[in-house]
């Protein structure tokens, strides 16, 4: 009798631990569950995060010189006109560029508007001359290549070197106005250049960061060949919790005009280069 008491409580023990086995079992897999779909929600959001549509804003300063040749009426002379000069006659520089990506695809405007005023005195006559000149790009770019270097930028997005092909249009238009005495005299011409090229992108560490782009156009729609190219070296930082790069780099933007055969005709192959300092702010 007392060995058959104690085999039945022997049978309710083992009872007892594999209901108890089978309890953890299925809190420790419901553990493991809400972890995995804790980790697989970060995840989702974080590839949400990444695809976003984001606006760019990136006002800059280009510290032009001019080099080249430039002529109407069939005379030609030389243009060599550094920036300091151009500085000392600017009346307004107006430059910046909007972008509006999801990180694979973009779109953008860059534009810059330059009006230059000056004064001599010839033969008793005071020559007063105004030069506007405006440039507006718009362009797309696609990302077709891109490889993770490891970690994050201080923006929270992964590091990586990137390669993006560009297509767009390039506006140019020139305006000047020449005054002696009474006499006035005005001439505008204007262009417009499609353009293709690429853009690479280098996340040196979480704050510096290297980009360069280059373009070629014309092909005779409305230049005879234009060239366009810049590099710079940013750093990010946050400014009131606003993801913000300074940048500082080097622009070049070559375009050779034949607006024809007749005498009055403005002719135009000009080189625009120099510093550019600006920042991008991303919202």
């Amino acid at each position: 009798m007392t060995e058959h008491c104690a085999g039945k409580s022997g049978g309710l023990s083992a009872a007892r631990l594999f209901r108890a086995a089978l309890a953890g079992f299925a809190l420790c897999s419901a553990s493991v569950a809400t972890q995995a779909s804790d980790m697989l929600g970060a995840t989702e959001a974080e590839i949400q995060d990444q695809q976003r549509w984001r606006v760019i804003f990136s006002p800059y300063v280009w510290g032009a010189s001019l080099n080249g040749t430039a002529g109407v009426l069939g005379y030609s002379t030389d243009v060599k006109m550094p920036f300091h000069e151009i500085f000392k006659n600017l009346d307004v520089g107006l430059m910046g560029n909007l972008e509006v990506t999801n990180g694979t695809f973009g779109v953008y405007v860059d534009g810059q508007y330059v009006k230059t005023s000056q004064d001599e005195d010839i033969l008793d006559n005071e020559l007063a001359l105004q030069v506007i000149n405006t440039t507006l790009a718009a362009g797309a770019y696609y990302r077709v290549y891109e490889q993770e270097l490891g970690g994050a930028t201080l923006f929270g997005r992964p590091r990586v070197f990137a390669i993006e092909p560009t297509l767009g249009v390039r506006w140019t238009q020139i305006d000047a106005k020449v005054e002696v005495g009474p006499m006035t005299a005005r001439r505008k011409v204007q262009w417009t250049d499609p353009f293709i090229g690429a853009r690479m992108i280098y996340d040196i560490d979480d704050r510096w960061n290297f980009a360069a782009e280059a373009d070629i156009g014309g092909f005779g729609a409305g230049t005879e060949f234009s060239a366009h190219g810049q590099a710079y070296l940013g750093y990010r930082t946050m400014i009131h919790d606003v993801p913000t790069m300074f940048r500082v780099g080097y622009r070049v933007l070559y375009q050779d005009y034949d607006g024809g055969d007749n005498v009055s005709d403005f002719k135009y192959r000009v080189t625009q280069h120099g510093p550019v300092v600006g920042l991008s702010i991303t919202f």
